[in-house]
């Protein structure tokens, strides 16, 4: 068996503007006067922002 050195993917470089996995402490939830993803802060409840077109906010996980 032949063995290569980093043969593993990585997420480089680092500080390129990427996010690397999901965005904690907030969620989206489908507004209901709009229809419109809407962005929330776990924390206190807050609604945060709100998508202007169709779509839903990447990496940020759904409410149901």
């Amino acid at each position: 068996m032949i063995f290569r050195e980093n043969a593993m993917a990585t997420n480089k470089p680092a500080g390129d503007g990427h996010r690397n996995g999901a965005v904690r402490k907030r969620s989206q939830v489908k507004d209901g006067l709009f229809g419109k993803q809407t962005k929330r802060d776990l924390t206190t409840g807050q609604f945060m922002d709100q998508k202007k077109n169709g779509g839903k906010f990447k990496g940020v996980r759904r409410e149901h």
